[in-house]
């Protein structure tokens, strides 16, 4: 008798994780694939790109290639957030980008300019109290 119920709870734990096999490999996945740019629209290599859940959840980062293209496979539908990062600085988040099932969702990513790259505002020179043109 409890050899008839261990062979029992065996199959049903057998089945049990048959089907739950089964389903995983059934279920649609989508991609979400891009592009990390620079200020001036020119591809950023080595940047690392971030993506979550659009609730925070399961951050998964991957980086650049040569041509600024980054790709997650393999993920389930549903809304995500991403930015990037490359040297010390970050891009805004791309919020609640949506990945279907069995399609690649492209985006690009804008990188903020860089800091060497700022604008210099300088004063007019002022007037000389000395000079003779203001007299």
């Amino acid at each position: 008798m409890l050899m008839k119920i261990r062979a029992q709870i065996f199959s049903l734990l057998i089945l049990t994780l048959g089907l739950s096999t089964g389903l995983e490999a059934t279920t649609p996945f989508g991609t979400m694939a891009g592009t990390v740019v620079d200020a001036h629209g020119k591809p950023v290599a080595g940047a690392t790109v971030t993506m979550q859940t659009s609730w925070g959840d399961r951050p998964n980062a991957t980086h650049t290639d040569a041509n600024g293209h980054f790709e997650f496979v393999r993920f389930r539908p549903g809304q995500y957030d991403l930015r990037a990062y490359c040297k010390g600085m970050f891009s805004d988040w791309t919020k609640r980008v949506s990945i279907k099932a069995r399609k690649t969702t492209e985006v690009t990513l804008r990188m903020p300019p860089a800091a060497d790259e700022s604008v210099t505002v300088s004063e007019p020179p002022q007037a000389d109290p000395q000079s003779t043109e203001n007299k």
